[in-house]
């Protein structure tokens, strides 16, 4: 009878760890319900600057995929979800990295979202603290839906936003390399 216990504790410990991933010190959910949508975790990353840990991040989608083009392009539903691991991200360094990234994903054309890369970067204006999680979803016909800590920040329109959004983790400038290939489930 142990014996049967103790393989059922081993088969329960392993099912556990496959549907979670711990990284930066934190666990991200193996799936996550936005709206009236479930996702799935693709893969996870740390987005590390100076060597030090800033942020755990996952990619959360309807379809497993290791394209970044094809996920930037599909109208599915997906997520990604940042979680702040440093005391050092503020309001302001979270807002500057987010004008950076759009300004990489997008190859500097702004222009055409400028109004609504302004409403986005207003969702990160209070305050932020260590332990603070961000998921910055999208949801076909409503938009990106933006939550602080699963309060709802607000939505942005438009496809073209959507891609230019997510192309911050998975253009060609991403924000940080090796948490590109973990959220495409590389690493």
């Amino acid at each position: 009878m142990k014996k049967i216990l103790g393989i059922i504790m081993i088969f329960c410990v392993v099912a556990v760890s496959s549907a979670q991933k711990k990284v930066g010190g934190v666990t991200l959910p193996a799936s996550e319900t936005f709206g009236e949508y479930t996702v799935k975790l693709n893969g996870a990353g740390v987005r590390e600057k100076l060597w030090i840990d800033l942020y755990a991040g996952g990619l959360y989608l309807t379809t497993p995929s290791s394209d970044a083009n094809q996920i930037m392009d599909a109208d599915e539903a997906m997520a990604v979800k940042l979680h702040i691991v440093s005391k050092l991200i503020s309001s302001d360094k979270m807002i500057n990295a987010v004008e950076e990234g759009f300004e990489n994903s997008t190859e500097g054309n702004i222009a055409p979202l400028e109004s609504r890369i302004k409403k986005f970067i207003g969702f990160f204006k209070e305050e932020i603290n260590k332990g603070d999680v961000f998921d910055i979803t999208y949801q076909p016909g409503k938009g990106v839906v933006a939550y602080k800590n699963g309060k709802e920040k607000g939505t942005v329109e438009g496809m073209d936003f959507k891609k230019a959004l997510f192309g911050i983790w998975l253009s060609n400038r991403p924000a940080d390399d090796d948490l590109k290939e973990g959220m495409l489930g590389k690493d």
